[in-house]
């Protein structure tokens, strides 16, 4: 008979995925995502054996636990699982599936909760950051019902905002990996950026494409999927993240004007299937390098700068509003932006014996 794991599942921001305490899962890194793998049932297109949602949207994991740090109340370590392919990595953070951290951090009694608002400071163990979320409660219990909305998800949700700081070169060491604000690769300009998620952003004209194009459109794009994999695997070297290729970052980001009011309008593959919509920290390194002069994102982006700038990064669901705080020598040193989330269920997903 199977035996069953404790875990919770939720949708953070606008992804979904598994949440388990730390000591839930094998203390081995390989058994750990063994496990994983079964759980979610990859490597499989479908992921029909097991609980992932066929899109690399779908297949996370959230890993927390008790903080020993002063500086945070938990440790939160995100992996993503491939759908298609037998790899769980940890080379990236995922703001969307944070959103969800603090919630479950005060369901699992990580947390004392505070009646009206619990501040939740989390230590992302992906890149050594400090985030800062802020939870609902009423009753001693997570509010998750409420009035805030975010695209791509549909309804309203109470909100869940959140602070980031110092999260630039939280995987390749410096904002800038190379130094500079433009390189060249394959012939076309990009600046290779990290403001908590590392990010390659290019103008989708020089991409040949609008930047207005559907998810399905870019991803049926044969040639546009190759050129992007040529670059992306240059510029992992270049962004101190060695060899790539069995890595999901870094993200890779089509700008264009703005469509619909907002600062820059985007096209993100994450890194082989086009995100249908663009994750927290890729919106914040995306939204960073917009407000950098000479950027290829620079020149398209529409804003008013200014000591605290509200951006409006566009993708093909709506939007996501990244707040940009300057210091006195005008570098991007804190954003915060609006998340949701949702508890699904709770419970015990079960594996094949030989998966543990």
């Amino acid at each position: 008979m199977s035996k069953g794991i404790e875990c919770m599942w939720m949708r953070g921001g606008t992804s979904k995925g598994a949440y388990f305490l730390a000591d839930a899962l094998p203390s081995d890194e390989q058994v750990r995502a063994d496990t994983l793998l079964r759980v979610m049932g990859s490597p499989d297109a479908r992921q029909i054996d097991g609980m992932g949602g066929a899109d690399p949207l779908t297949s996370k994991v959230a890993v927390v636990q008790k903080s020993e740090r002063d500086d945070a109340d938990v440790d939160y370590l995100f992996l993503q699982v491939f759908v298609d392919q037998a790899i769980v990595t940890d080379a990236q953070n995922c703001g969307n599936i944070l959103a969800g951290v603090g919630p479950f951090a005060i369901e699992r009694g990580l947390v004392e909760p505070v009646e009206g608002e619990t501040e939740v400071r989390i230590f992302m163990q992906n890149t050594g950051q400090i985030s800062v979320a802020r939870v609902q409660v009423k009753d001693g219990e997570v509010v998750y019902e409420g009035n805030a909305r975010i695209d791509g998800v549909p309804g309203f949700s109470a909100p869940v905002p959140i602070t980031f700081k110092d999260t630039a070169g939280s995987s390749c060491g410096a904002l800038l990996p190379t130094g500079n604000a433009v390189d060249v690769i394959d012939g076309i300009e990009v600046t290779m950026i990290d403001n908590g998620m590392p990010c390659v952003v290019m103008r989708a004209s020089d991409m040949g494409i609008s930047g207005t194009e559907t998810r399905e459109e870019l991803e049926n794009n044969a040639e546009l999927r190759a050129k992007l994999e040529s670059i992306r695997l240059q510029a992992g070297p270049l962004m101190n993240l060695g060899d790539v290729k069995d890595k999901s970052v870094p993200k890779m980001t089509m700008v264009s004007e703005p469509t619909n009011g907002g600062a820059i309008s985007t096209r993100t593959f994450i890194p082989h299937r086009c995100h249908a919509s663009i994750g927290v920290l890729g919106a914040v390194s995306v939204a960073t390098a917009a407000v950098l002069k000479g950027s290829p994102a620079n020149v398209l982006a529409t804003y008013e700068s200014a000591a605290q700038m509200t951006l409006d990064v566009e993708h093909p669901t709506g939007c996501m509003t990244v707040v940009l705080d300057q210091n006195s020598q005008g570098e991007v040193d804190s954003a915060a932006l609006l998340r949701t989330a949702r508890k699904l269920f709770d419970g015990k997903v079960f594996v094949h014996a030989n998966g543990l």
